[in-house]
């Protein structure tokens, strides 16, 4: 959290921009959930945890920003689109389900070390998102009784 609030904390300084209460509220409730959340989720965490009621073009235009500072990673998956902090979290990849749409998160130091090892033509990866779709345990488990 620390680290992501110096990232907004540094842009909004060199473009003159307001350091509003609103956007380190949001950028707090973020840093608080665990895992990937919709925006809607997000807006009922706020009002439920903290009274603080905030519109959907506000909490939409926040996560722009915070998506363009990489402090947030933004995600379609199976047809949802959700967010996740992304600053200091650690490297892993998402098993995305095709048939129910569960999303696993798993750590790939592999990925990650083959990643350090690509040649990149002096490009400088800082980080990445990887997803694998298949069939998650359950559905698998399903199929293979409905035969």
């Amino acid at each position: 959290m620390t680290a992501a609030r110096a990232v907004l904390d540094r842009y909004l300084e060199r473009r003159g921009h307001r350091k509003t209460s609103e956007r380190y509220t949001i950028l707090e409730a973020i840093y608080a959930i665990d895992g990937h959340f919709t925006l809607e989720e997000l807006s009922e965490k706020l009002e439920r945890e903290q009274r603080f009621i905030v519109s959907r073009a506000t909490l939409y235009n926040t996560l722009r920003l915070f998506t363009e500072l990489r402090i947030v990673t933004r995600h379609s998956l199976g047809g949802t689109t959700s967010f996740e902090a992304c600053l200091n979290h650690g490297e892993h990849s998402h098993l995305v389900c095709t048939r129910c749409g569960s999303v696993t998160e798993v750590d790939s130091p592999q990925v990650s070390q083959a990643i350090g090892l690509m040649p990149t033509g002096g490009f400088l990866p800082d980080g990445y998102t990887l997803y694998i779709y298949g069939l998650c345990g359950q559905c698998r488990a399903e199929g293979e009784t409905a035969l």
